[in-house]
């Protein structure tokens, strides 16, 4: 058994920095390398993707970017990754890791794909009560695009012991990605509550990579963070026992103190003495922190209580459309010449009958955010930009918007700043709804592959 685990963070988001990812790999001293890619949308859009696009893969699309990052590295030093950039198609995504690990000469690595996942097939029978609204789910039918199960742990810790060096899946809950070397390493039983509790809390710790080394945290004067622009990913040193100490690599930019772990801790998480996840439910109440050394901060004494029964689903569903554009005025007025623009916009609205189920004008900088709640006292804007949307259930309602905007140009008003449409102004809108599926309905699968 190991006596430290190094596990370190190589992505929060699908669209996360990848300098960080090869910094840890490279001078991290690694035994782990962990990516999560995926928010709760991810799926439905890649489903969406996979409808238009025949040539989509289906799996994460800066797979190949990381790997090319990191697996340098990780070979160099025999760190082990796990990622969950499979998305809909992890054993796609093996294939590809194991097409880049030739690329560099690595023969006789081992990768493994874990699936079971996605349930978009029989979701409806499995599942009762949309937890939202308490409808049934049934009543999703119709718009159904994709669901998907949280894994926990365990089948990243079945591949691992099969041995895999490269785990690759579809949908995991955040904090099992991290979890399962623990897991592994220290021969923690899947059913023990307490360590399970303790590595839970030191995973959701480091899945969204940055946030706890000092990313969306800083506000200028009240929390200042050492060059922002140089932020690295976390460091987790785990102990047999749970504790850990978190750290960085030397000399990055960025901070690691009891503020940004304070504030990591509780993100995302709404009920700290009760926080669900597939493995085990973590109590946070508990937590010590201390820092131990610069860029170093010790957590211990996070608790567990025992897993629950069923496992979270998610249901991605089609919800209408978005039509969306903006223009914009600048100088003396601009304001008082983008309420007639407002006035203008709305009265065509009528005139073409635009079909919507929400229709938002707003003033970026002014009013965009707060809505209603902005102060009505606000000083002069030089400058405005005005966006409008409209919600709709159709595409071709939608589309109305840009058309009705495209006509400011020449006959708005005033100095009306237009931007040429070259873009797409109509995007699909992807619902995502919960509900619960008993924990023995699900059977992961694992496929095997050697580069």
């Amino acid at each position: 058994m190991k006596t430290i685990l190094r596990i370190g963070a190589g992505s929060a988001w699908w669209g996360d920095r990848i300098e960080p990812a090869r910094l840890n790999a490279e001078r991290g001293d690694l035994d782990y390398l962990c990516f999560e890619t995926m928010a709760e949308a991810t799926i439905s859009a890649a489903q969406v993707r996979s409808r238009r696009d025949p040539g989509f893969p289906g799996y994460d699309t800066y797979l190949d970017d990381r790997m090319q990052a990191v697996l340098p590295g990780c070979l160099q030093r025999g760190t082990k990754i796990i990622s969950n950039q499979g998305w809909i198609n992890p054993n796609g995504a093996a294939e590809r890791i194991v097409h880049w690990l030739r690329q560099l000469g690595a023969r006789g690595v081992k990768v493994a794909s874990v699936g079971g996942s996605l349930i978009t097939d029989r979701v409806l029978s499995l599942t009762d009560t949309i937890m939202e609204n308490g409808k049934p789910t049934s009543s999703l039918a119709d718009t159904l695009v994709s669901a998907e199960v949280y894994l926990g742990a365990e089948p990243i810790v079945a591949a691992l012991q099969q041995g895999a060096q490269i785990v690759v899946t579809g949908r995991v809950a955040d904090p099992s990605i991290f979890m399962a070397p623990m897991m592994h390493e220290f021969g923690w039983d899947a059913l023990d509550h307490a360590h399970l509790g303790a590595g839970s809390g030191i995973g959701h710790l480091m899945e969204c990579g940055a946030q706890v080394t000092g990313g969306y945290f800083s506000d200028p004067g009240f929390k200042d963070v050492p060059r922002p622009w140089d932020l690295a990913f976390p460091i987790a040193e785990v102990q047999p026992d749970g504790s850990a100490v978190l750290t960085k690599v030397s000399g990055s930019g960025g901070a690691v103190n009891l503020l940004t772990v304070k504030e990591q801790l509780l993100y995302e998480v709404h009920d700290p003495a009760n926080y669900i996840t597939p493995d085990v439910v973590v109590d946070f109440t508990t937590t010590h922190l201390e820092e131990v050394g610069p860029d170093r901060v010790s957590v211990s004494h996070i608790s567990g209580k025992p897993r629950t029964p069923t496992l979270k689903v998610s249901i991605g569903c089609m919800e209408g459309y978005i039509g969306e554009d903006m223009f914009f005025y600048a100088g003396p007025g601009a304001l008082r010449r983008a309420e007639l623009a407002k006035r203008i916009l709305e009265e065509r609205f009528r005139i073409v009958n635009l079909q919507a189920e929400e229709v938002r004008i707003d003033f970026l900088g002014l009013n965009a955010i707060h809505g209603a709640m902005s102060p009505k006292n606000q000083p002069e804007p030089y400058e405005v930009a005005v966006r409008v949307a409209a919600r709709t259930k159709t595409r071709e309602e939608a589309i109305k918007v840009g058309r009705e905007v495209d006509g400011m140009a020449v006959s708005g008003i005033a100095f009306t700043g237009k931007r040429v449409p070259h873009q797409e102004r109509v995007r699909e809108i992807i619902g995502v709804w919960s509900s619960l599926v008993a924990r023995e309905k699900i059977l992961p699968t694992i496929c095997m592959y050697e580069s």
